[in-house]
């Protein structure tokens, strides 16, 4: 069966995260730079082999010192590790527009096996004759598994920043020719 390989159209893309702060409200955050790539066999993207990363620089929850210390040794250590990188190892349909999708997830040189849920929101021929698929892919991972250790405790004893991260990428694919 012919291979069909899409690349990741970054104009029509975002990858956020959400962690709470404090413990009662949740801060917002986006990579602005990232790539990534489907190849797939069958028409309904089963079995699919994904692939994306993220570049660590481009880090932006709207307020420049939060990022600069995401940036730093103490979270990210984007100089020593510029990247997060996934590798898809399963891409499985559980209903009619929704799949699980299994991979290697690598922060900082530490890489767990992580599942996402993601919702197909189909396939559709853009302007120039360009076919695009639609995906949104979401899902929680515990910043500490990944080495993501820093922790802040306030005055009064409230954690700063909150273990579990929220994931949510919406993704669309060009179909290559």
């Amino acid at each position: 069966m012919a291979t069909t390989k899409w690349v990741l159209d970054p104009m029509h893309s975002e990858v956020q995260f959400k962690v709470k702060h404090l413990v009662i409200s949740t801060v917002t955050g986006f990579f602005k730079s990232f790539e990534g790539s489907l190849t797939n066999e069958n028409e309904d993207f089963e079995g699919a082999n994904v692939e994306f990363s993220l570049a660590i620089d481009s880090i932006d929850t709207n307020q420049s010192q939060r990022d600069a210390h995401l940036k730093s040794a103490e979270f990210f250590d984007a100089e020593k590790y510029p990247a997060i990188t996934f590798k898809s190892t399963s891409f499985k349909k559980t209903g009619d527009e929704e799949y699980k999708l299994t991979g290697d997830l690598t922060v900082k040189d530490i890489t767990k096996s992580v599942t996402l849920a993601v919702e197909y929101g189909g396939s559709a021929v853009d302007f120039y004759g360009n076919t695009k698929a639609g995906f949104e892919v979401s899902g929680k991972i515990n910043r500490k598994d990944f080495g993501l250790t820093w922790d802040g405790i306030t005055e009064a004893g409230a954690i700063v920043v909150g273990e579990d991260i929220k994931i949510t990428i919406n993704a669309q694919f060009a179909k290559q020719a």
